[in-house]
């Protein structure tokens, strides 16, 4: 069994325990899983599962998704063979988690706030089902739910304090004997999250769920997600993260793939650079632009593609983008690695460039 007590100095993904989570293996240097949340009503049956279907189709297939676990929300379990990421329930004051049956058990993979649940025989009472069948419990700690005596203690709700909190909760639940956890420290202040994970990296041996809380918009919330797990990503801390963001979860997938991509911590996927708009621009730019990330959503290619806004700069802008194109008055140019393949109307653009992807070959 892992403990606290077998803490090492400036602990890294690389060393943290490995959890696996359905398909999905996080911890010990495993590829950093990406996660969202499904924002139906989870009674709800339909609607949830065509929405977990519908991240499941965004490239998620391998990586964890959280659904909120009020009680009818297990009636979504009744479809899960239609689900094909692994499921996570959050459990917070309701405990029908326990009386769960044991092929829903199977898939469940849960998030638990000891401080949500109560006294310990109820947190016991969660952990005995998910020692059962083995079910990973991923130990939740949030400051803005820090306990009165922490907040007291440090003068305010602190990274200390939120580190204290998330380590007794993570202490009392291996002296219940168990120790397949994934622990979570979240802020909706960047610094403090970031100072958080420095600390608790020293000190704990599980997997850490990396994410700025209450972030926002998907302006507001992409810019303090992409700054705090950018940092707390780049010290080598953290396996696996979710971006919280006010909007469709599909856009924090799209902001976590990016994130992790510019880190240079995921390949595949199509990258878009595009120039920024000048007297100089005769075209839609900005339409045409996120025409084009739309479009190379689901292409499965590793390569850079450049949208740029005019003729005369275009070609030499793009040379470091595997292709491009370049827009004019009425036409627009093909590019690749600089160099200027065809001419093709405006209107063509678009389909010139996707028969290309399509077409393509390494």
């Amino acid at each position: 069994m892992f403990s606290l007590s077998m803490k090492g100095e400036n602990m890294r993904r690389e060393e943290t325990k490995v959890v696996q989570i359905g398909n999905c293996k996080i911890g010990g240097g495993n590829p950093i899983a990406i996660q969202s949340m499904t924002n139906t009503k989870t009674e709800d049956v339909e609607a949830t599962v065509a929405q977990i279907i519908g991240i499941g189709g965004s490239r998620m297939r391998h990586y964890p998704l959280r659904c909120a676990y009020d009680g009818g929300g297990g009636s979504t379990h009744r479809d899960k063979k239609k689900i094909h990421i692994p499921l996570v329930a959050d459990i917070h004051f309701d405990l029908s988690f326990g009386n769960t049956q044991q092929s829903n058990m199977e898939q469940i993979r849960s998030v638990l706030n000891p401080g949500n649940i109560g006294d310990v025989s109820r947190v016991r009472e969660v952990v005995e089902k998910a020692k059962e069948y083995n079910v990973p419990i991923r130990v939740g700690v949030n400051s803005g739910s820090l306990e009165k005596h922490l907040v007291e203690k440090y003068g305010g709700v602190t990274a200390e304090g939120i580190v204290e909190s998330a380590l007794d909760k993570v202490r009392m639940i291996e002296e219940m004997g168990y120790d397949n956890l994934v622990v979570s420290i979240k802020s909706s202040d960047v610094m403090m999250c970031v100072k958080a994970h420095e600390l608790i990296a020293e000190q704990c041996p599980y997997p850490l769920h990396v994410g700025i809380t209450e972030s926002g918009t998907i302006l507001s919330g992409n810019i303090k997600s992409s700054v705090g797990l950018g940092i707390i990503l780049y010290e080598r801390i953290g396996d696996t993260i979710r971006v919280s963001l006010t909007g469709d979860p599909l856009e924090e997938i799209k902001s976590a793939k990016l994130i992790l991509k510019t880190l240079g911590l995921r390949k595949g996927g199509i990258e878009v650079v595009s120039c920024p708009t000048c007297g100089r621009t005769k075209i839609d730019l900005i339409g045409l632009a996120n025409q084009v990330e739309n479009m190379v959503a689901d292409i499965p290619l590793d390569i850079k593609v450049a949208v740029m806004g005019c003729v005369v700069n275009g070609p030499g802008e793009a040379k470091e983008a595997d292709i491009g194109i370049a827009g004019g008055i009425g036409e627009g140019l093909l590019i690749k690695k600089g160099e200027i393949v065809k001419k093709v109307k405006e209107e063509e653009l678009l389909d010139t460039l996707r028969n290309e992807l399509l077409n393509w070959e390494k």
